[in-house]
This record gives C-alpha cells, structure tokens and sequence, in this order.
C-alpha cells in the first residue's frame, strides 16, 4: 500500500474524518486529498505531522504492505525512475546500515538544508 493508502487507512481506523486530519495537521483538505488519491507524496515533515495526529509511527505510513499486487509498488517505481536505479541502490545500500530512527534523522537534516538553500 502506498504512503496516501496508509494515511487513509489509519485516518479511517482512527475515525477521522477529512476535515479533521486536515485540521489537526494543519493542511488544507485538498492536500490532504491529493495524498490519499496519491497525486502527491507528502513531504517528510508532513508524514511525521500525520503520524503525531494519528498517533502511530511516521514508518507506518511510509511502509509498504504486501497486499498489493505489484511487488514494487507505483510509488517505489515512479521514485527509482526519478532518481535512476545507480543512486537508488547506494541509498538502499546504505540505509541498511543505519536503524529506522537514524533514517528519519539524516532525511530531516537533508530537508533542513534543502530549505536553506531556498
């Protein structure tokens, strides 16, 4: 399942509806939308603001589920023609090494210095 497949999913096992996740996170309802239709792929100080309202892990959103039927999902697919399969072998590679938490870090400062660079 994809990211916006899991934040449908937990938003509707919490009960919230729409509007409410919207609220709570402070985006607007068609952003929300636009993830959970998967137009989108939220930025990951966005996962981690869903996950706190949902009150479940950022790596629950992001975590693939095998009741898909691709074994790749679309969205895993769409990023490693974006990136090219070399660099998305050295991340994998590398992101083996490190625990979940460790990822999560070193994307927020990678974040943190895009932003500043804008």
């Amino acid at each position: 399942m994809s990211v916006g497949g899991n934040i449908r999913k937990y938003r509707e096992m919490k009960n919230f509806t729409k509007e409410e996740l919207a609220l709570k996170a402070r985006m607007g309802i068609n952003t929300l939308e636009s993830y959970e239709s998967n137009e989108r792929t939220p930025e990951l100080d966005t996962i981690l603001k869903i996950s706190t309202v949902l009150d479940i892990p950022a790596s629950e959103l992001m975590e693939f589920h095998e009741d898909d039927d691709s074994p790749i999902d679309h969205e895993l697919e769409n990023l490693i023609k974006d990136i090219g399969v070399k660099r998305t072998k050295l991340i994998l590679k590398k992101a083996r090494d490190f625990s979940e938490q460790d990822v999560l870090r070193a994307m927020n400062l990678l974040y943190d210095l895009n932003q500043q660079k804008k």
